[in-house]
């Protein structure tokens, strides 16, 4: 079994910065693809970035230039910095992981996710 816990959420005022984190843990062969999701009261869940065991990256449109997506394949850990955050990137943030059990199974995994809420 792979799990993946979020941390890092929180109340930050406009124009402020968070920083998240997501942890795997489990029978992890090789994680794949890491990312990030998020969805706000009555609208979908959108993407907000990816990042690939290479190191390449992908980011929605909507926080391109403004948050930044990283890991550590030593820790199983992936991390966003979410720089001059605005109202509307208030949502759950939930982490997702993509790869290899050490059985060489597929594994396709979600966290519980983190609440975001930007408000003065």
């Amino acid at each position: 079994q792979v799990q993946v816990v979020e941390s890092g959420g929180g109340l930050v005022q406009p124009g402020g910065s968070l920083r998240l984190s997501c942890a795997a843990s489990g029978s992890i062969f090789r994680i794949n693809v890491m990312g990030w999701y998020r969805q706000a009261p009555g609208k979908q869940r959108e993407l907000v970035a990816t990042i690939i065991s290479g190191g390449s990256t992908n980011y929605g449109d909507s926080v391109k230039g403004r948050f930044t997506i990283s890991r550590d394949n030593d820790k199983n850990t992936m991390y966003l910095q979410m720089n001059s955050l605005k109202p509307e990137d208030t949502a759950v943030y939930y982490c997702t992981a993509g790869g290899l059990t050490r059985n060489r199974d597929r594994f396709l995994v979600w966290g519980q996710g983190t609440q975001v809420t930007v408000s003065s």
